[in-house]
C-alpha cells in the first residue's frame, strides 16, 4: 500500500503529466494491487479545494469527492496519528493537512507519494516522488 498526498491524488485524475515518472510506476503497481490510500483529512481538502474555487469541478462537491476518491482507501486519523502530527519538528511543513497526511504515512509504516519537498525533507517518513 501507498499513502497519496492530496496533490498526488488530484493530479492522478486530471492531470497525470504532472506526476514524476518514478510516482506514476508506483502508482500502477500499488493500483493493480489495490493498494491506493489517502488519509482522511485529504477529503476534506478535496472538498475545501472544490468549495472555494480552487478546483473547477463538474457536479457538486460532494460527487467530486466520492469520485476522486473511489479508487482508494481512506485512513482514519487515529488517536495515534494525531499526537505524531503534533510533534514534527520545526523543519517539517505546519499545515495541518501536511502533518496528518505525514503522521498517517508514519504510523501505518506506508511511503508517501508527494512532491512536497518541505515533507520529503523528513527522513523518518519513506517518500516517493
Amino acid at each position: 500500500m501507498i499513502l497519496l498526498d492530496t496533490h498526488t491524488l488530484i493530479w492522478l485524475v486530471n492531470e497525470p503529466a504532472l506526476l514524476s515518472v518514478e510516482a506514476t510506476a508506483t502508482i500502477r503497481k500499488s493500483d493493480r494491487n489495490g493498494g491506493l490510500a489517502i488519509s482522511a483529512i485529504s477529503l476534506w481538502e478535496l472538498a475545501w479545494l472544490a468549495s472555494h474555487g480552487r478546483l473547477e469541478v463538474l457536479g457538486t462537491v460532494d460527487a467530486f469527492v466520492r469520485r476522486i476518491s473511489s479508487r482508494t482507501s481512506i485512513r482514519p486519523i487515529t488517536a495515534e496519528i494525531a499526537v505524531l502530527a503534533s510533534q514534527f519538528p520545526a523543519p517539517y511543513p505546519g499545515d495541518p493537512c501536511d502533518r496528518l497526511i505525514g503522521a498517517t504515512a508514519l504510523a501505518e509504516g506506508v511511503p508517501l507519494v508527494t512532491k512536497d519537498r518541505g515533507i520529503r525533507g523528513y527522513k523518518p517518513i519513506r517518500t516517493i516522488w
